[in-house]
This record gives C-alpha cells, structure tokens and sequence, in this order.
C-alpha cells in the first residue's frame, strides 16, 4: 500500500508532524492499526537502524526518526491495544550502579522499541537488585545494563550473580553493551550477548525474545 511506504519513508527522514497526519489517514482509510505499525513505522526504523549500523547516518538522525515514530505509535497505542496486538516482546534497560551516561542506553531503547519490543526504562545508577525486581516483576524477556566507565563494568557481573541467586537466570537473557565492554569480559561474566551498537543490540534483543538463543 502506498500510505504504509510513505509513512515508511516519512519516518526515516524524521518529518513527525507528516507521519503523524499519514498515520493518521491510513487508520481513517481503514487500514488495520498492526498493519500501519508492522508496516509503515517499524518498518522505516528498521531502516534507520540498518543505515546507523552501516555508519551512513548518525545520532541525530536515528533521534529525529525515533520522534517521528514515537508520534506515529501513539496515535496507533490504544487501537492496537483494542485490536489485542501485543509487543514481541519486553525488555527492561539500565545504566549500572556508579553510571550516569545515558546516551547509549537512549539510543539502545529507541532502536529496541523500533523493532516492536516493549522496553521498561529504569534510568541510569541502577543497582543490580533493580534489574531483578523489574525483570520479576514486570515478566521481562530480557535485562540490558549498559556502562560507559570501565570503573562500573563489574556491576554487569553482579546483575548475573542477581539473577541466578534469584532464581530467574534460566528464563531471563542478559545483554551488555558500551563501549569499555567487550565479548570477552561477556563471556568471564557468564552474560548472554554483548552487542558493539545499538542496531546490533536491538536485532539480538529480538533474536533472543524469539527464542533463538545466545548467538
């Protein structure tokens, strides 16, 4: 449909108030709310998060798409809760214990929400017991802790010792990103990914979410 490839298109280049008026058109011209979100906003972010991983836009671009969508989505939030469709999935996010940088987990959020994920913000200086309580609570799929000071990396291990003391580690995957992390100190720290950018961690999320394990 051609309104879906507009909406589509729209997004990518971040035209919010024309996004918002297409979505807008498409629920007025009958158009399944899932349709408008699978096809027009969550198929433009993914767009965006291909061209950010292949460094051929930046930051400021993937934030003035991620307004367009967020415009377009809340239009579509009630119809689709009317319409039972439900996200692929629910994450919940962090910068750890110690860390106040929130740009990377910001962005991470964006390209996971652009991917149809439900994605439980918990800020920034998040100590371990958090991560658990709202993975527990909230029936998270998935934990993300992010760390810009190799000073709070550990933190990432103690939020896996959290989980297993807790007794989730086995329904819960943990992912970890920013940039003093490697896949290496993953794998000392027994987490499930590292992912180097935010469109990586996004696909893993979704992968993970699926059930298709830690690879």
């Amino acid at each position: 449909m051609g309104i879906l490839n507009e909406i589509s298109e729209q997004l990518q280049i971040g035209k919010a108030k024309l996004v918002k008026e297409l979505v807008q058109q498409a629920v007025d011209a009958g158009i399944p709310a899932g349709e408008i979100l699978t096809e027009g906003l969550l198929a433009g972010m993914s767009m965006v998060g291909e061209r950010f991983k292949n460094n051929e836009i930046f930051v400021p671009e993937v934030l003035v798409a991620a307004r367009a969508m967020n415009m377009g989505a809340a239009l579509l939030k009630p119809l689709l809760a009317d319409a039972g469709v439900k996200a692929s999935g629910r994450v919940c996010i962090g910068t750890v214990k110690g860390d106040l940088h929130d740009i990377g987990k910001n962005l991470v959020k964006m390209m996971m929400e652009g991917r149809g994920l439900e994605v439980v913000d918990l800020g920034t200086d998040v100590p371990p017991e958090r991560y658990i309580a709202a993975a527990r609570d909230q029936g998270c799929r998935i934990i993300c802790c992010s760390a810009l000071l190799t000073t709070t990396m550990g933190v990432m291990a103690d939020v896996v010792k959290c989980a297993e003391a807790a007794g989730i580690r086995d329904s819960v995957k943990i992912l970890i990103g920013g940039a003093p992390v490697t896949d290496a100190f993953c794998a000392a720290i027994g987490a499930d990914r590292y992912t180097p950018d935010a469109a990586t961690a996004a696909d893993a999320a979704v992968s993970l979410c699926r059930g298709e394990g830690a690879a």
